[in-house]
């Protein structure tokens, strides 16, 4: 009976082992995306590291304006921007083009909260559902 509990203690181990390997790699997998997606629709404007582009595009790394209307920001890549916003003391007046039809609410938190980490900036990640809340206050849920 002892020489079963082995075997079977070893076959446990190794299948919360195999199983923790696996969790692990999903979150991995998903870590990226959100900076695959920023390379893919954000970067081309907003500069591969976040710097903007002089007085016409405004940065995101470093940016005040993050911390001071987090609460806007989902609908703000959703919905894009017409008219002034001030960053960082500088004031930026170009059309920032809408995400409507391309990205979902998970791919805008997975954006978010890659911006939110990178460049210096030290804000506090998204959550779903908080995405997904942000954007059914201007109409642009999409449930995914």
């Amino acid at each position: 009976m002892k020489t079963l509990r082995r075997p079977l203690l070893l076959l446990r181990a190794l299948a919360v082992l195999a199983g923790a390997v696996s969790v692990m790699s999903c979150f991995s997998n998903r870590q990226n995306e959100g900076a695959t997606l920023y390379g893919t629709h954000c970067a081309n404007c907003h500069g591969a590291q976040g710097e903007g582009l002089k007085r016409l595009i405004p940065p995101l790394a470093q940016s005040d304006y993050l911390t001071k209307n987090r609460n806007g920001l989902a609908c703000l890549v959703r919905k894009g921007m017409k008219g002034p916003l001030v960053v960082n003391g500088v004031e930026f007046n170009q059309v920032m083009p809408p995400a409507d039809t391309h990205l979902t609410d998970s791919q805008i938190t997975n954006i978010l909260n890659f911006v939110q980490t990178s460049w210096g900036n030290k804000g506090e990640i998204f959550t779903i559902r908080e995405v997904s809340e942000q954007l059914r206050g201007c109409g642009a849920s999409d449930g995914r």
